[in-house]
């Protein structure tokens, strides 16, 4: 009887053992991951190695980088810096929603066949010798200060934001002259009045 406890007293230690030995491995080679739980972020990198208080490595899946939308239309530093500009030049004392329509009728022209691929090229762009926009032409578009609210309706409008039903132009009736003001009527189509602007397309 004796002899039979001490081999069974053998066989669970070395089970143990093996146990301990084999568990500490696979947790060694498989790190934990615990990616927080936010619907609107994606994992694009992993984070940092860590330690536990158990000794063994632990990934940060937090995330590094957030990627809210896909989507997002990428600018070059260049046309980001116009845009802002030109937005501000344009629509600084309008409210929100005035700067992001601004901002989606420079968008919409790059996207157009009609007009330049870049917003640097359609901002400046000469027809006939005339610009496109007065701020460009009397060069208010250089002396803007930009404001904290005009980054953020542009970025808003990089990121999808768009209430502008595809408009080409705008204009403030107000401040045009009226030849001017006869091509917009007779050649586009109204869309929409917001603020100070008229929008057509």
């Amino acid at each position: 009887m004796g002899y039979q406890k001490a081999v069974w007293g053998m066989i669970g230690l070395n089970t143990l053992f093996l146990c301990l030995l084999f568990g500490s491995r696979i947790l060694a080679e498989e790190p934990i991951c615990t990616p927080k739980k936010n619907e609107t972020e994606v994992l694009t990198e992993l984070g940092v190695m860590e330690t536990a208080s158990g000794g063994q490595r632990v990934i940060d899946c937090f995330l590094l980088e957030r990627n809210v939308d896909s989507s997002r239309m990428n600018l070059s530093e260049t046309d980001l810096e116009v845009l802002w500009k030109i937005v501000e030049a344009e629509a600084g004392g309008e409210d929100q929603k005035g700067k992001e329509l601004v901002a989606n009728v420079v968008l919409n022209r790059v996207k157009s066949p009609e007009f330049p691929d870049t917003v640097k090229a359609v901002v400046y762009q000469k027809d006939a010798h005339a610009v496109q926009f007065s701020p460009v032409a009397d060069g208010r578009i250089e002396k803007v200060v930009v404001s904290d609210s005009t980054r953020e309706a542009v970025e808003s409008v990089l990121n999808g934001k768009d209430e502008s039903e595809g408009a080409l132009y705008f204009v403030a009736r107000k401040k045009a002259d009226p030849v001017g003001l006869q091509w917009f009527d007779n050649q586009l189509d109204f869309l929409f009045c917001h603020g100070g602007h008229e929008f057509f397309k």
